[in-house]
């Protein structure tokens, strides 16, 4: 386990990071023995720190949460981060590219809680009897750790890479639609780049949300009423460049975009 000094430095660096919209060395490069467990301690202290300095904690996110891209970093279990007030875009905005140091956009759905969620139990069905809505989402990844050669243990000490959501389309009531049957077209500059369907969360997207309230109890939290949980990505990430072009087809779920400047 990293001391606690060092864990609040590279928490100190991470937060710097961000609002230089740039990126540091890799942890694990300079901590080869760094655990998960100490990067999500990472994660925790840089969470209180902008906390205490005014920002609000809106959900969180799941990621690496499809089969596909567990056997691609290596790891069995998704990780997760969290959301902020200031981070989250509407439908149809234009989002400064610069606000990032780097920009990918991944499929998801987000949950909408009306109710706490908890663990170390916690099902799927606690997860649809607790969700108010379900509503497209992109995710905007956004690392502040150098890309090269990450591992799980960098990704989520950067607060599992996310950098913001764009959430907007037709929002539906979880028992109005089969969430494993969603499909999504994500096209870049009018060119469709992924295509995907929610049953690749997980088998189902509410598997993910279960999946963090018994997590979030071995860390001595819980999920609570009204926040956004982004279940994970069904597609793989496109990588987005100044100028460009972004819009999700989600059928009977409608469209959601936004555009980088």
């Amino acid at each position: 386990m990293l001391s606690a000094e060092v864990i609040s430095a590279l928490a100190d660096e991470l937060a710097g990071a961000e609002r230089a919209r740039a990126t540091i060395p890799r942890i694990t490069a300079r901590y080869p023995d760094a655990t998960v467990e100490d990067s999500y301690a990472i994660q925790s202290v840089w969470r209180d720190k902008a906390l205490a300095s005014g920002r609000r904690l809106v959900g969180r996110k799941i990621g690496l949460t499809s089969r596909a891209m567990q056997q691609a970093t290596g790891i069995t279990e998704p990780d997760y981060g969290v959301m902020f007030d200031d981070t989250v875009w509407a439908n149809g905005a234009v989002i400064p590219f610069d606000a990032y140091s780097n920009v990918r956009i991944e499929v998801e759905l987000a949950f909408v809680l009306s109710a706490p969620l908890e663990g170390p139990h916690c099902t799927l069905f606690d997860v649809l009897r607790a969700t108010e809505y379900v509503t497209p989402a992109l995710e905007i990844l956004n690392s502040h750790i150098e890309l090269e050669g990450r591992t799980i243990v960098d990704t989520i000490a950067d607060n599992a890479a996310y950098g913001g959501v764009v959430l907007g389309g037709s929002p539906a009531r979880p028992d109005d639609v089969d969430l494993r049957w969603v499909s999504a077209l994500l096209y870049r500059n009018e060119t469709i780049e992924e295509t995907g369907v929610a049953a690749g969360v997980l088998n189902h997207p509410a598997t993910g949300v279960a999946w963090l309230a018994n997590k979030l109890h071995q860390h001595g939290a819980r999920l609570e009423a009204g926040e956004t949980i982004l279940a994970g990505s069904f597609t793989r990430p496109v990588w987005v460049s100044r100028g460009d072009s972004v819009l999700c087809d989600y059928g009977p779920l409608g469209t959601i975009s936004c555009r980088f400047l």
